[in-house]
């Protein structure tokens, strides 16, 4: 007596049917494709044995419904990309979600080198000096009314040019009388330390720092014989072509002040009037 091979779920015979092997076991090819066959993601319908079963990401489809979600083209054996669960071809989910170029509004391709600015994008072809249309790369530039040139380029066309050495002033630059200096050419006309961040003074249209202006035009205390500057406010006492500190005004024999007070005067010296009482 022949032993029966009958489906392991059904038990119908399988005895010149077609049959499917799971885990040692036989199916019928109903049955089998009823427990175990996927559900295509695009038809909703089981995927037979007889159908060819295309996965991704835990997604089953056929073949013939596994195309682009825009324009039906087949992307079996094709690249493609997915968006909100959607099968796209590369250049349907280019011309949708890829950058445009700010400069040619053609779309950047994915994997291709793109340039990015303030929210904008460029293929590295179009990212050039407006100035010189060279491509800038990597390279710095500077933005300017909505243009963008290369370092060299905008200092050529805009930066203000020092009035002592004439090259331009990318960064640090002092404005005197209304004309522009780098930091490293506005220097004290004596002693040619820099002048930017310090106080100074002119004179004859020449600036100097304060210790050379008081050295070289401030008159001499008739005292101390240090100049007198008499800048920030600092007062001084002034009496016949002679000039004094205020701390300097003192009574000679005495050294009481005599700012705001009577004085008298011996030769070179001034006194106060009680030590004059006595000359």
């Amino acid at each position: 007596m022949t032993e029966r091979y009958d489906c392991h779920y059904c038990k119908e015979s399988l005895f010149g049917k077609k049959y499917v092997l799971r885990e040692e076991n036989p199916y019928c090819v109903k049955c089998y494709e009823s427990l175990y066959s996927n559900t295509c993601e695009e038809c909703k319908k089981p995927i037979g044995c007889n159908s060819r079963d295309l996965s991704y990401k835990d997604h089953h489809w056929h073949e013939d419904c596994f195309h682009c979600f825009q324009c039906k083209r087949s992307l079996v054996d094709k690249p493609f990309s997915t968006k909100d669960e959607q099968l796209l071809c590369t250049e349907c989910y280019s011309n949708e979600y890829s950058s445009k170029c700010h400069e040619c509004k053609k779309t950047i391709m994915p994997g291709s080198r793109k340039m990015e600015h303030k929210g904008n994008s460029w293929h590295e072809t179009c990212f050039t000096c407006q100035r010189c249309q060279q491509p800038i790369g990597t390279k710095s530039f500077i933005p300017k009314d909505n243009h963008n040139y290369c370092v060299p380029c905008y200092e050529k066309q805009f930066a203000m040019q020092c009035v002592h050495c004439k090259k331009p002033i990318t960064t640090g630059g002092v404005t005197y009388h209304d004309q522009p200096w780098h930091k490293d050419c506005f220097l004290c006309t004596g002693c040619k330390q820099q002048l930017s961040g310090q106080r100074f003074t002119s004179r004859d249209d020449f600036a100097y720092c304060l210790n050379c202006f008081c050295n070289l035009y401030a008159k001499k205390c008739a005292s101390c014989t240090t100049p007198i500057s008499g800048l920030g406010g600092s007062k001084y006492i002034s009496f016949e072509e002679r000039q004094w500190h205020n701390d300097c005004f003192n009574c000679k024999k005495c050294s009481v002040s005599l700012v705001g007070r009577g004085f008298l005067t011996e030769r070179d010296d001034i006194l106060c009037p009680e030590c004059g009482k006595d000359m």
